[in-house]
């Protein structure tokens, strides 16, 4: 019984046992079903992979030697990959370290050449694997394709502009900031210029110093050397021609160059810009001989190894974006504009300006890089010398038309004599007689004709002759013949006085100095017995005497000749009131000689016969003026009345000489 209980228990305990494994199985069995579907997920690659040990033993064996042979290729690539990686960490900053920086540039681009030479080698020797594993069946179809489709990718890495990203884009950042440093160097490194003042006579010019310092100079030379390596010479090209052109522009701006923009719409006549021509030569020398001068040694010194084409090619973009083009378009506007005397001076000192910069223009803009410069240079300087030659010489014929007009109400000096004296006299000045003289034989050149300096001088000389002859048309002009002698006093003292001394009088002589010297006098003489030497005559003593016992009578004889005095005296002072005597000697000259004529005589009279008026109840009437009211009064004459000054049209024959002539010129120091 008991041994039955046992038994029981025993197999109790080895059911449970049993139940426990079957559970614990069941539980594996579980488990091990998402394995098997992934080994029967595997089994066609594993199957792949061992059917090379089903392939002939040929076969497996030649294998085994294009593996090797692309092998070696293949680890040689990776390893100089992976050393380009190790490159990263060496490129410090350009800035501080420019020769470290460019020295593990260097490495790096000869990794990467190295690395473009062998990868071709690698792919092709991968190639020869897959081509013969196909032909000879040796892997699966499947493998075959994945491994062609990598190869396609490795020679599109390998070829065009991707061949760059073989190491990831490093070369290309680094050297981007390299150029980052060339920028900055040149940037912090450029500061305008200001314009300095000329030296004063006998002095030397200061040389400016250079516009970068050497071992600046130097920094960019060593940037550039491997930025051209890497095909990036344009891209620096560009960086430097904004930078200093930016420069040059800064410089010009604190000049306020606005005027240069000016179109001839904006202005009348050249008179209205005067001043602006006048810094135009200051501005435009000090932007050739001192800003483009320094840009043309500074592109020489930067970019001397690569060649004359470069860096003058360079240079020409600097100073066309810089502001030499607007310098040469202001000056074709001013030929643009109206033509007038006054315009034939500024177009001569705009020549002469381009004169003294001909060498350095020839030298700086000489090159085939500045045809443009050259060009529109070439164009200036042509309608400047055509221009000015026009109006030079159709100055004679202005004269001549200006015949036709009307002389001087006031019988003053016309202003076309006053401006052509000066204006002859400012040609014939060490100023203008150089540069009129070389205009003018740069344009008969042109002409194939041979210019004589006597060409200038005769021609002069014709037109004062002319304003001669005008004097004499227009003294016919006046109705009041005494008019007519304030007019020739006038005119023919001013020839006189204001070119006796002068260019224009030395070249006219001596006799024709004292010609008109002598007009003065024979006018003057005529003038006054003409007018107010008539006046004496009317305070006539006769009869008075036989009167000595009448008073009555005599009293009656002094206020009739005393009315006519008056009467004469008011009409010619009134109408020779509104007479005009510029010159300041001339005036007080004719002045003193009036009075001599008038008031001594009017003083003896009125001491003598006034108290036989002077007492009676209409005395003021008769005894109308004491003696130094005459003075006074007569001192008054022919003083110039204030007005503002004008220009004077002429008759156009060309339909191009718009104003002849302007009275704006400065007068003589004895003008008063």
């Amino acid at each position: 019984m008991e041994q039955g209980i046992e038994n029981l228990i025993s197999a109790r305990k080895s059911l449970r046992s049993n139940l426990e494994k079957s559970k614990a199985l069941g539980l594996s069995l579980q488990k091990a079903g998402p394995r098997f579907a992934e080994i029967s997920q595997r089994l066609p690659s594993l199957e792949a992979a061992v059917r090379p040990i089903r392939a002939q033993k040929d076969a497996l064996s030649a294998v085994a030697g294009h593996i090797n042979r692309a092998v070696v290729p293949a680890t040689a690539v990776l390893k100089v990959f992976d050393a380009i990686h190790g490159l990263e960490k060496s490129l410090s900053d350009p800035q501080s370290d420019l020769v470290g920086y460019l020295g593990v540039l260097k490495r790096l681009e000869e990794a990467l050449r190295f690395l473009g030479e062998n990868c071709e080698m690698a792919i092709q020797w991968l190639a020869d694997i897959v081509e013969y594993l196909e032909d000879h069946r040796v892997a699966d179809g499947r493998f075959i394709s994945n491994l062609k489709e990598e190869l396609s990718g490795l020679r599109k890495l390998q070829s065009g502009d991707e061949k760059a990203r073989l190491d990831g884009g490093l070369l290309v950042i680094a050297l981007d900031r390299l150029e980052n440093e060339f920028r900055r160097l040149l940037t912090e490194n450029s500061v305008p210029l200001p314009m300095s003042d000329p030296p004063l006579p006998g002095e030397q010019a200061c040389i400016a110093p250079s516009p970068l310092p050497v071992f600046v100079i130097q920094r960019l030379q060593a940037i550039l050397g491997r930025l051209i390596a890497n095909n990036r010479l344009e891209n620096c090209i560009s960086i430097y021609v904004e930078v200093r052109s930016s420069n040059v522009r800064a410089s010009l701006q604190a000049l306020n160059l606005d005027y240069l923009e000016i179109s001839v719409s904006e202005f009348n006549d050249v008179l209205s810009i005067e001043g602006h021509i006048a810094q135009w030569g200051r501005h435009l020398e000090f932007a050739v001989k001192h800003l483009f001068e320094a840009e043309y040694k500074l592109c020489n010194d930067v970019f001397e190894r690569l060649g004359l084409d470069v860096w003058m090619s360079c240079f020409a973009k600097i100073a066309a974006q810089a502001g030499i083009l607007a310098f040469l378009q202001f000056g074709k506007t001013v030929t643009e504009s109206k033509k007038d005397p006054i315009k034939l001076l500024k177009l001569l000192d705009i020549f002469s300006s381009l004169n003294k910069l001909r060498l350095d223009f020839n030298r700086l803009f000489g090159g085939t890089a500045c045809a443009d410069i050259q060009n529109l240079t070439r164009d200036l300087i042509k309608r400047v010398i055509e221009g000015a030659c026009e109006i030079f010489w159709e100055l004679l014929l202005q004269v001549e038309l200006q015949r036709q007009t009307p002389p001087p109400s006031d019988g003053s000096v016309p202003k076309l004599v006053i401006f052509i004296t000066e204006y002859c006299n400012k040609l014939l000045g060490d100023d203008y007689k150089q540069i009129l003289t070389q205009v003018l034989v740069i344009e008969r050149s042109w002409k194939h004709e041979k210019f004589q300096e006597r060409l200038l001088i005769d021609e002069l000389l014709n037109i004062m002759k002319a304003v001669e002859l005008n004097l004499e048309t227009w003294s016919k002009g006046y109705q009041d013949s005494v008019l007519s002698y304030v007019f020739l006093m006038n005119n023919h003292w001013h020839l006189y006085k204001h070119l006796k001394g002068t260019k224009l009088g030395t070249l006219l002589g001596d006799s024709w100095l004292r010609e008109h010297e002598q007009y003065k006098d024979y006018y003057s003489a005529f003038f006054l017995k003409e007018s107010w030497s008539k006046l004496p005559a009317l305070l006539s003593r006769e009869g008075l005497i036989l009167f000595s016992g009448g008073r009555a009578t005599a009293r009656d004889l002094v206020k009739k000749r005393l009315k006519a005095f008056n009467e004469a005296f008011d009409d010619m002072y009134k109408k020779q009131s509104n007479w005009v005597m510029l010159d300041k000697d001339l005036r007080e000259k004719t002045c003193q000689m009036i009075i001599q004529a008038i008031v001594p005589v009017y003083r003896s009279y009125m001491q003598n016969y006034g108290p036989l008026v002077e007492q009676d109840a209409s005395a003021s009437k008769y005894a109308k003026y004491t003696v130094q009211t005459l003075e006074k009064m007569l001192n008054s004459l022919f003083h110039p009345r204030p007005v503002r000054h004008g220009s004077f049209k002429v008759r156009q024959p060309s339909g191009k000489f718009n104003n002849s002539v302007t009275d704006q010129l400065p007068s003589s120091p004895n003008m008063k």
